[in-house]
């Protein structure tokens, strides 16, 4: 510690006192916190203060640094640019968190590209590209991106143009979707004309895009071609639905990004409206986290230098909450905006809009992390310490018997992993032992040969048994297990009719609430173990049913029996064909399959 300081004591020595950067580093060299300073020597000594009067974030902070890294500057513009520069390349922990919401799609134009694609991505990592949305409707998206398509002749593929070229146009030139730019028939002058308007479009400049469909559609209607002067009126309809807010009031010249703010202790949310011609035609957002005792100028600095200053398709005027921290540097970064502060009037309507809508999607974000915090009580976990196991259950196997009438009596045995079912590892279990009717004596059998094969196979065990039933049959199963060798795995017993849990030595069984993600994944286990064993009785007793009917028969023996089911399908297939066609399958004489149907049909 005293070499640290050491260091940092000949550092500051020759620290100026103008513009720059900082960055506090940890031993193993690893940037906890970037921070900018219009006096970098005064700015980092007030770091070494006496603990009790720095804020908790500086104070754990200076816990972990042990070196520290200069950048001297010309301005302070500078180092605003440079500390979002570094921020963004080392996501330093005591840093406020600048985090997109992947969860809402957007629309792309890939602008850089000789001809560009207008795709569809919930990602924002193409490099050059012009982003539109994210759209909260995903269809209102879906209809933006169809028009496009519709009225501009724009590619769908993906060819690397006009590096590769084709020989002969896809399906889209000929249904005239595409002017087949990939085989060299439209030039890149054309293409670039045609996107250049595709991007006014998306932007809200919707009044020469009207022009031209009207254009279109009477061209089509012209030369009868009626279908597509169809589609171009039902667009145009679209389009002036998609203008009807028009009405709305101006801001200024009409264009203007208005940006919201609201927050709830270390969280924050920042909206920016995009209002063009009067019209709100696009809303993005940006969630701000790890944000401590920061103050909401700084909040919302960081938020305009980090995303906003960088976005593309700026308008000219801006419409802030408040005053931002550094807001001389702002404006010194983006001379040529205009930054307003509105208090009355329609500017001070989309102000509080915005806000709205981040007051919104910040108790949207509560909610969803409360939904986390729930589900972050994992069942499985829930389910070990209910029972009081000690090892998580996280391999789960559920035993239950289905029988029909004392007949057809099977075991089934399902597998959970993590609390999902494990297909793979179902059982199905002919019982064999002579008392069908007997569940216990079933379920002993169904434990017995579970074991033997795990042992002689050297295969894992499973964390936790639970038998469908009450006492009796938990009872039958600790006793196969032990019998076997096997005492160290725990059983229990879910009993269908009041839920409760049976526990070995305990005289009392337990009883879990309702609402308990431990009793719901029991109660999952339980139902797919009972479905499995209920579908696999049925299908015996199927199979019971045909043997018997066609081994009645004089003359049929298993081998004959599978040969007609495998021809027709099923006893009602044999009984519905006719005799010939019976005699059709290898080893049925005319005589036999003339028996075997009259025996079926009277039957």
């Amino acid at each position: 510690m005293n070499d640290w300081r050491a260091l940092l004591d000949r550092k500051l020595e020759v620290l100026p006192e103008g513009p720059g950067v900082y960055l506090w580093k940890d031993t193993e060299g690893r940037v906890l916190y970037v921070g900018k300073a219009n006096r970098l020597r005064s700015r980092v000594r007030s770091y070494l203060a006496a603990e009790p009067s720095q804020p908790l974030k500086n104070q754990l902070l200076m816990r972990q640094v042990r070196d520290l890294e200069t950048i001297v500057l010309g301005n302070e513009a500078q180092a605003l640019l440079l500390e979002n520069n570094l921020i963004k390349e080392h996501q330093p922990r005591f840093n406020v968190r600048l985090k997109d919401d992947k969860s809402y799609p957007s629309i792309v134009v890939t602008v850089r590209e000789p001809f560009p694609r207008v795709l569809v991505t919930r990602r924002r990592d193409i490099a050059g590209a012009r982003y539109f949305g994210p759209y909260t409707d995903v269809a209102a998206m879906r209809r933006m991106l169809a028009l496009v398509r519709r009225i501009f002749t724009v590619r769908t593929c993906s060819d690397d143009l006009p590096a590769v070229r084709r020989e002969r146009p896809c399906l889209d030139y000929h249904i005239g979707r595409c002017k087949a730019p990939c085989v060299g028939w439209q030039s890149e002058v054309d293409y670039r004309s045609m996107i250049d308007e595709v991007v006014r479009f998306l932007e809200g400049q919707t009044v020469d895009v009207r022009g031209r469909l009207r254009d279109l559609m009477h061209a089509a209607s012209a030369r009868e071609d009626f279908e597509r002067a169809r589609d171009l009126r039902d667009a145009l309809k679209w389009l002036d639905q998609l203008d009807a807010p028009a009405t709305v009031e101006l801001v200024g010249g009409g264009d203007a990004d208005v940006v919201g703010y609201a927050r709830d202790g270390d969280d924050a949310v920042c909206v920016l409206l995009r209002v063009r011609e009067g019209r709100l035609i696009a809303r993005d957002h940006r969630i701000l986290d790890n944000l401590n005792e920061e103050s909401d100028p700084t909040i919302l600095s960081s938020f305009l230098v980090r995303y906003y200053l960088i976005a593309e398709g700026r308008a000219r005027r801006v419409l802030l909450p408040f005053a931002p921290a550094d807001f001389t540097e702002l404006q010194a970064l983006a001379e040529e905006t205009h930054w307003q502060q509105p208090q009355r009037g329609t500017g001070a309507r989309w102000l509080a809009l915005a806000d709205q809508n981040a007051q919104h999607l910040l108790e949207s974000l509560r909610l969803e992390s409360f939904e986390t915090d729930e589900r972050a009580d994992d069942p499985v976990y829930a389910l070990g310490r209910a029972l009081g196991l000690s090892a998580v259950p996280r391999i789960m196997i559920g035993v239950d018997i289905s029988t029909s009438q004392g007949r057809d009596t099977v075991g089934s045995l399902v597998c959970f992993e993590a609390g999902r079912p494990k297909k793979a590892e179902y059982r199905k279990f002919r019982i064999k032992c002579v008392a069908q009717q007997d569940d216990y004596a079933a379920i002993h059998e169904v434990i017995t040969r579970y074991f033997r094969r795990r042992l002689d196979e050297r295969l894992p065990l499973p964390d936790l048994f639970v038998i469908d039933g009450g006492k009796g049959q938990l009872g039958a199963a600790l006793a196969a297990a032990n019998a076997v060798g096997v005492t160290e795995i725990p059983f229990v017993s879910l009993a269908k009719r009041d839920e409760e849990i049976y526990l070995p030595e305990r005289s009392e069984p337990l009883r879990l609430p309702r609402q308990s993600s431990a009793l719901r994944l029991l109660q999952r286990l339980r139902d797919e173990t009972h479905r499995f064993g209920v579908a696999y009785n049925r299908a015996r007793r199927r199979e019971r049913t045909i043997t018997s009917a066609l081994l009645d028969v004089p003359g049929v023996g298993p081998a004959k029996r599978r040969a007609l089911i495998e021809r027709f399908g099923s006893l009602a297939g044999v009984r519905s064909a006719s005799p010939a066609e019976v005699a059709t399958v290898p080893g049925i004489s005319p005589a036999l399959a003339a028996r075997i149907i009259a025996q079926l049909q009277d039957e």
